[in-house]
């Protein structure tokens, strides 16, 4: 007994479901590509920008001119074509054939500057026209003189215009029409085709040379600037980590005072009554649960390797040991004191010391060999900083330093954070000045002096 097995057949994949080989891929990319770039919205209206205010064009005109320095572009192009009409006018007989001949070569390359990728298909039925009405006056084929400079215009404006793959198309659709033209059509002169393709050829590379050198430009000055804001947001981030972590040890520092002194209180007094003892019990509650939660906010903001300081933070009466190390590095400094020296919340003398240090390190880094002055004013309501420095005595020795800028922002996010007011820029005579208001508030005011801004 023979036993039969039956396999399914699996039908054949219909067309649509066939893989495709790479080449055929790489052929209907080409195909979308060309229908993309001269076929579809060919006809768009696709105005020629004008050129910048500030660009060359305007830079070199006089000042009478300059306001037309914009419209180069323009004149350039209308200067392209009216020279190629100017060169069929010359190489034809006079007459009607001669202004229609002229008129054929201007169109295209005047359509350039509202619709570019019509100029293009313009130019080839302007050649073939020109060609057939003209062609008896000129032994070439299929480009008369004219039409020869009036289609490499359009194609380098176009190129320009657009993008290299586009005028890689035109440049292979130019080649087949003049081997068609060739073929086609039996002419007795002599054929152009060739020295049309070899100048379009360089012209078109060198434009597409240009939109590799800007677009290369453009990325990587798209790579500075986010290099350079995301710099900028580091150090930002950091100053306020840096920020944070000395308000901590400050605030820390009070609240474990404040809850010593109402533990402590009560010892103090015989037999207190009860109502003191709990409000001292009330207050140690509340300075103990102020500073839980203080650390457990600011204490975040630690680096694991963070170490709080042994020494206590420094203030303004630490500014003459700040200027004597500052003068071993060879910066001449000399400090002014003016008002009644009075002690200031510690968080305002924290955030001057800070300051008037950065300055000092801006001053010894961007202008080595000058000198400079530290002005503090004690005045009725806040504390006057002033630093400013003397021009560098040799500039062109100056190293270009990498955190240009991120000192400034250090201080300006200490002088925000106390509701103050700060300046800086370049002085006069070529220093440089920075001049910072902290407002401290006067006792009975009722203002919190770690408050932010309403």
């Amino acid at each position: 007994m023979t036993e039969t097995t039956t396999y399914p057949q699996t039908p054949p994949p219909r067309g649509e479901d066939r893989p495709r080989s790479p080449e055929f891929r790489l052929a209907a990319d080409a195909l979308r590509g060309l229908r993309q770039d001269l076929f579809s919205d060919a006809f768009a209206y696709r105005p020629l920008p004008r050129a910048a205010v500030d660009g060359l064009p305007a830079r070199v005109l006089p000042d009478r001119l300059r306001e037309y320095g914009v419209w180069a572009p323009h004149i350039a192009v209308a200067a392209l074509g009216g020279f190629a009409a100017l060169v069929s006018l010359s190489s034809t007989y006079g007459g009607p054939i001669a202004l229609l001949c002229a008129l054929l070569v201007l169109a295209p390359v005047l359509l350039t500057l509202a619709r570019p990728v019509a100029a293009f298909w313009l130019s080839l039925l302007a050649t073939t026209m020109t060609a057939f009405v003209a062609g008896g006056y000129w032994d070439a084929w299929p480009w008369l003189p004219g039409s020869f400079l009036s289609h490499l215009s359009v194609l380098t404006v176009v190129a320009i215009r657009t993008r290299p793959r586009t005028a890689a198309w035109m440049w292979a659709l130019t080649a087949v029409y003049g081997f068609l033209a060739e073929t086609g059509f039996a002419w007795h002169g002599s054929s152009d085709v060739a020295p049309m393709l070899f100048l379009s050829a360089l012209l078109l590379l060198a434009v597409t040379v240009r939109h590799t050198h800007r677009q290369a430009r453009r990325e990587v000055t798209a790579q500075r600037t986010a290099t350079a804001h995301e710099r900028s947001r580091r150090t930002l981030l950091e100053e306020r980590s840096t920020i944070a972590r000395e308000l901590h040890d400050v605030v820390a520092h009070h609240m474990s005072v404040v809850a010593i002194q109402a533990e402590a209180a009560p010892y103090r007094v015989q037999n207190p009554p009860p109502e003191l003892e709990k409000a001292f019990a009330t207050i140690r509650e509340n300075a103990v649960a102020a500073l839980t939660e203080l650390r457990r906010v600011l204490g975040v903001v630690r680096a694991e390797d963070y170490e709080a300081p042994d020494a206590p933070q420094p203030t303004l009466a630490d500014l003459d040991t700040l200027l004597a190390n500052v003068r071993d590095t060879g910066l001449e400094v000399g400090m002014t004191l003016t008002g009644a020296v009075r002690e200031l919340p510690q968080g305002v003398e924290l955030s001057a010391y800070r300051i008037v240090q950065e300055a000092l390190s801006n001053t010894l880094r961007h202008a080595p060999g000058a000198t400079a002055r530290v002005e503090i004013a004690y005045v009725l309501g806040g504390l006057g900083v002033r630093v400013v420095n003397g021009p560098p005595p040799a500039p062109s020795l100056i190293k270009p330093s990498p955190g240009a800028g991120h000192g400034i922002t250090g201080m300006r996010e200490r002088v925000t954070m106390l509701n103050g007011e700060m300046t800086d820029g370049p002085t006069d005579d070529g220093g440089y000045e920075v001049t910072v208001f902290l407002p401290v508030p006067t006792p009975g005011t009722g203002t919190d002096l770690f408050e932010g801004r309403a």
